[in-house]
């Protein structure tokens, strides 16, 4: 399930981009889940655990992949139980996140409204203890908080 706190929490991981740089391991970069998210978010393919292809900048490191991207392998595969400030992922990454909640829980904090609009879903506001199912409820839920 997807948990999710509004505004900071001692403990959480503010910068999440930064913490990746010192963090990730070689597999996390092959493997499929990553693989899709770096293709559907940063449009880039994954050649090898240190080389990307990307469109735009052309081959580069997982060190030069889009803050949100990084903060989605963090999500799926850092097994340490930190809380990483998901405010550095677009509406882009939304699906992502609750993808990766189906499979553990998962807690996040947020600074700004996220486009969870992938219903029905199920997510804990932890500052309320409220569990939402709709996009409107959040935002109900959201606004109270920010």
């Amino acid at each position: 399930m997807l948990h999710i706190h509004f505004g900071n929490l001692d403990g959480e991981i503010y910068n999440p981009p930064l913490y990746f740089l010192h963090q990730y391991e070689d597999e996390w970069i092959t493997d499929s889940l990553s693989a899709e998210m770096i293709r559907d978010v940063d449009k880039s393919t994954v050649v090898g655990p240190r080389l990307i292809d990307s469109p735009v900048l052309g081959a580069i490191s997982p060190r030069e992949l889009s803050g949100g991207v990084k903060t989605l392998i963090l999500m799926a595969h850092d097994n340490s139980g930190s809380i990483f400030n998901a405010s550095a992922c677009g509406d882009n990454c939304a699906k992502w996140i609750l993808k990766i909640a189906e499979n553990k829980d998962l807690t996040i904090t947020l600074h700004n409204i996220m486009k969870f609009d992938q219903e029905p879903f199920a997510i804990h506001i932890l500052n309320t203890d409220q569990v939402v199912h709709t996009f409107r409820e959040y935002v109900d839920a959201a606004v109270m908080l920010i």
